[in-house]
């Protein structure tokens, strides 16, 4: 059986999503750290199939964790796709735990990830914001401007490039001149026809 967490091991806290749940003394790698509960809807029921909010938590096809109670610090949990703990459902006692899948230090968020159905229909439209994420979006960021640089300097180049031609041909035509309808060239100063 997993440890679990003392009661004060984490608080809620500003996040960059909003707020979070934070660590607040070392959670080792394993240990359960808090429960997700809520009243507890059943989808063959239409009042409670049509409820609609961030904090439902499906624990399979017929039932799901309304989570939105105010007592439940496990819904300021936040996504992440490279997270530190994970869910642990359990359909038949109806219940679902949130355990440390790696150390967490203090000060550390915890975050799991909510899944490809709930990313698709909250997360994606708005971009995710978890850390890793951030870190990639930074990354490609930097790599557009910096392919951007190269195209400006290959323009700029090329710019300079023709500038340098088009003075190299109007000083060879200012050098030509013509004399009685046959082409003088100077070349080191003297005059030959």
């Amino acid at each position: 059986m997993p440890a679990i967490a003392s009661s004060k091991s984490y608080r809620v806290g500003r996040s960059k999503t909003g707020l979070g749940l934070f660590a607040t003394k070392p959670i080792k790698k394993g240990t359960r750290i808090i429960r997700y509960f809520g009243p507890i809807l059943d989808s063959r029921i239409p009042e409670q199939d049509d409820i609609e909010n961030k904090y439902l938590f499906e624990l399979n096809g017929r039932w799901t964790i309304d989570g939105s109670v105010r007592k439940n610090l496990a819904r300021y949990i936040n996504h992440s796709c490279r997270p530190n703990a994970e869910s642990d459902v359990r359909p038949r006692e109806r219940k679902v735990f949130i355990r440390a899948i790696r150390n967490i230090e203090p000060g550390d968020e915890i975050n799991y990830d909510y899944g490809t159905d709930y990313f698709k229909a909250y997360l994606k439209p708005i971009g995710c914001k978890c850390e890793s994420c951030e870190k990639k979006r930074k990354k490609l960021r930097a790599e557009a401007r910096a392919e951007a640089a190269k195209v400006k300097a290959r323009k700029a180049k090329k710019v300079v490039a023709k500038n340098l031609l088009a003075k190299a041909s109007k000083s060879k035509a200012a050098k030509k001149k013509k004399l009685n309808g046959h082409a003088v060239v100077k070349a080191n100063g003297r005059v030959r026809a």
